[in-house]
């Protein structure tokens, strides 16, 4: 026996892997943002290296620069929502 474990095939897994969010989307804290990605760098209330997370509910952006070799990278940040105090 040999191959898989856990019974994916290579062929499907392609599928499940990127980017799980569009900028301007709400998403809750703990929400999966990417997977198995070194496209993408956690910027602002983001958590994780390969599989990003959100580290607090609130708007999903994107910004740009220029990494340490001149590269272009992407970073994933989170807006925070607005808190509403309770009286």
């Amino acid at each position: 026996m040999g191959g898989r474990v856990g019974g994916k095939s290579h062929k499907f897994y392609r599928e499940t892997r990127g980017i799980k969010v569009s900028g301007g989307q709400p998403v809750k804290a703990g929400t999966v943002l990417t997977r198995e990605g070194d496209r993408w760098k956690p910027g602002l209330n983001v958590l994780g290296l390969m599989k990003l997370s959100a580290a607090c509910a609130g708007e999903v952006y994107f910004t740009r620069k220029r990494g340490k070799s001149g590269q272009i990278v992407t970073y994933v940040n989170i807006r925070p929502a607005a808190v509403e105090k309770k009286s």
